[in-house]
């Protein structure tokens, strides 16, 4: 799959809220009301990585859960990042 130019990560971007650019890939932290509830939302993001078959990096501080998004066979962000970004948006709080 072929890496995204700066003007389409950009493009990109502007439908998602939050997500910010960083290199060669695009991260957002979600705040959660307890450590339980950010627990079962990185539980609903492993389903729909497995699904698709992409895998963020997760950090997971207490209420907060950090995703992280890059094509690493790509070197850099492509539609996949994008495509799994907006599906978990749907599942975000």
């Amino acid at each position: 799959m072929a890496k995204l130019t700066a003007a389409e990560i950009q493009e990109q971007l502007a439908k998602l809220p939050a997500w910010a650019r960083d290199g060669v890939a695009i991260r957002k932290t979600f705040r959660f009301p307890s450590f339980a509830a950010a627990i079962a939302f990185v539980d609903k993001v492993a389903v729909i990585a497995d699904a698709a078959d992409h895998h963020p990096d997760i950090l997971i501080r207490y209420d907060r859960v950090t995703l992280t998004l890059s094509t690493h066979s790509a070197g850099g962000l492509t539609e996949r990042d994008f495509a799994l970004a907006a599906e978990i948006e749907t599942i975000a709080p």
